[in-house]
């Protein structure tokens, strides 16, 4: 019964990871999917965005994306000496402790900016610690699988 546990467990952390990869398939995909797509397309499937800017024919519509997944790693170390004398009807005793500890933390999200030119989409950049080694970009795709899914269809 407890190896059927810690294979369930094993699987379900075996798994995980995939998602992310699925993830930033999906928003490198969306990069090339939506060039083409207009304002109005892309008001349907990202919503409205978070910043606009304008220079002429050109506008950067910013979205904000990402699950605000957090990793915090933590490190410590703790030492304790204790020593104790005694003799008929009497004991002291001293101890001391020394710890030290570290710990870092890292947040993962994604800046999302679509470039219109014409009010059609003529890129679409993501910037921001958008993932991992092998899963950059997944963290965008939270803001684009939906325009995504549009153009596929």
């Amino acid at each position: 019964m407890i190896n059927l546990k810690i294979l369930a467990v094993g699987l379900a952390a075996a798994c995980l990871p995939g998602c992310a990869v699925q993830r930033a398939v999906v928003a490198n995909d969306a990069q090339e999917k939506m060039v083409g797509l207009t304002k109005e397309q892309v008001l349907a499937c990202m919503g409205p965005p978070a910043t606009k800017a304008a220079e002429g024919v050109t506008e950067v519509w910013s979205y904000n994306s990402g699950n605000d997944r957090t990793t915090v790693n933590t490190f410590g170390h703790s030492t304790t000496n204790v020593s104790v004398s005694g003799g008929s009807g009497y004991a002291t005793g001293r101890a001391s402790t020394l710890s030290s500890g570290l710990g870092i933390s890292s947040r993962r999200f994604c800046n999302v900016s679509v470039v219109l030119v014409h009010g059609r989409v003529n890129r679409v950049n993501y910037s921001g610690p958008t993932g991992g080694l092998l899963t950059g970009g997944e963290q965008c795709a939270f803001a684009v699988q939906n325009c995504s899914q549009m153009v596929a269809r």
